[in-house]
């Protein structure tokens, strides 16, 4: 199933969050014209080009719906989280491949089992940045969903946090 965007609307663009369809453009490529979504990243302002055809592919898709925003919260209100005794770098590439799908519920369970070991051991540098990366996507992307400031979202996924923990 294929997601077709309009100019104007925002996506999620997976591990990079939330952008903005500025455009769509032709370009001729080894003799062939494709079509692409020209992409402007809300938080630096990247340009990316998505040829139309390779949408589901690349992982582009439309920002969370109410129900998908119910199902993230419920994700981190989930207090058992088993750890595997992987090795650190082993749990990291695990939680890469889920921030890198663009799921919005991957990432939150990333958040949500980062956020969770942070409580019971000390992070290393790159899990730090990861809890980091899937809290701002999250948030990014909540905000958006839901018109609100992204420090109410903020706010508001610490206490479902907290109340995971207690």
């Amino acid at each position: 199933m294929s997601s077709t965007f309009a100019v104007g609307q925002k996506a999620v663009y997976p591990a990079r969050g939330i952008a903005d369809i500025v455009g769509i453009d032709k370009k001729e490529i080894q003799g062939k014209v494709q079509t692409f979504y020209v992409l402007c990243l809300a938080d630096n302002g990247l340009r990316i080009l998505v040829p139309v055809d390779k949408v589901d592919h690349v992982g582009l898709r439309p920002v969370a719906g109410a129900d998908d925003v119910d199902e993230v919260l419920q994700i981190l209100r989930e207090k058992a989280v088993r750890f595997e005794r992987h090795t650190w770098n082993r749990r990291y590439r695990g939680f890469m491949e889920k921030i890198k799908s663009g799921s919005l519920f991957e990432v939150a369970e990333v958040f949500r089992d980062l956020h969770r070991l942070k409580g019971t051991k000390t992070l290393s540098f790159g899990e730090r940045r990861m809890l980091d990366t899937a809290r701002d996507l999250i948030v990014q992307e909540l905000s958006v969903a839901q018109s609100t400031e992204e420090s109410t979202v903020a706010k508001e996924l610490e206490n479902v946090l907290a109340e995971g923990n207690s």
